[in-house]
């Protein structure tokens, strides 16, 4: 037979680990309030300005404006972001530059972003018929113009898709934040963790956390996908 002992501590420790769940839940949705969220939009929206600057770059016909993005785009690409973080925040201040938690994670996070989003954009704009072009020019359009009134609008829906995903995975890469001491969602579940010895049930309940903003996410892209592709033919 069951002990009746066991089964009491069972019960018991089912109702301390609900009420630790429940306790720690606002102190996390708070990290990722002020932290998580904004540092993924700030990264998110920098490094499309920096991906369209670099993808105009590679597209450029001088070799000498195309360098300088290819190898900004390689260097990213060929190192882990937990790297650039680091080296951000602890290399920088070796040599007299010291930055905050939270601005080094964004810039990390947004050179990351500008890199990887500056091959999305430039395959989207490279998709589209040189016709679009060549209509544009015998209308009297400068390159400027046709690229901004022509070309980037349908290489926008074509960059949806993946710019969305990246847009997702961006938010669970701001856990690494936490390395460089920024007070978001999973520094805050390894904070009370910490105190409480509980690692499985707050992290757990950190990785839920993700799971739910990203699957809204998910629900948001899906909307904007349809409203984007509603005038194409299939």
């Amino acid at each position: 037979m069951f002990p009746l002992s066991s089964l009491l501590f069972s019960i018991t420790a089912n109702m301390e680990g609900w009420d630790l769940f429940m306790n720690s839940l606002p102190s996390m949705l708070s990290g990722a309030i002020q932290y998580t969220i904004p540092l993924t939009l700030i990264s998110f929206i920098g490094g499309l300005i920096l991906a369209l600057i670099t993808a105009m770059m590679r597209l450029a016909k001088s070799k000498l404006i195309q360098a300088p993005a290819i190898i900004y785009v390689s260097a990213i690409r060929g190192t882990p972001l937990l790297v650039q973080l680091f080296i951000i925040f602890y290399g920088l201040p070796n040599i007299g530059i010291n930055i905050d938690p939270f601005p080094s994670a964004a810039i990390a996070f947004i050179l990351n972003v500008g890199a990887y989003a500056s091959e999305i954009i430039r395959a989207s704009i490279l998709s589209i018929p040189k016709g679009q072009w060549e209509a544009a020019f015998t209308i009297g359009m400068t390159r400027w113009t046709a690229l901004r009134r022509i070309i980037l609008p349908q290489a926008a829906r074509v960059s949806v898709p993946p710019l969305s995903n990246s847009f997702i995975s961006l938010v669970k890469d701001t856990s690494l934040a936490s390395l460089v001491l920024v007070a978001e969602l999973f520094r805050k579940a390894q904070e009370i963790a910490a105190r409480t010895y509980d690692f499985l049930l707050l992290y757990v309940e950190a990785a839920l956390i993700y799971w739910v903003i990203c699957f809204i996410l998910s629900l948001v892209q899906e909307v904007l996908e349809r409203k984007l592709s509603r005038h194409v033919a299939s």
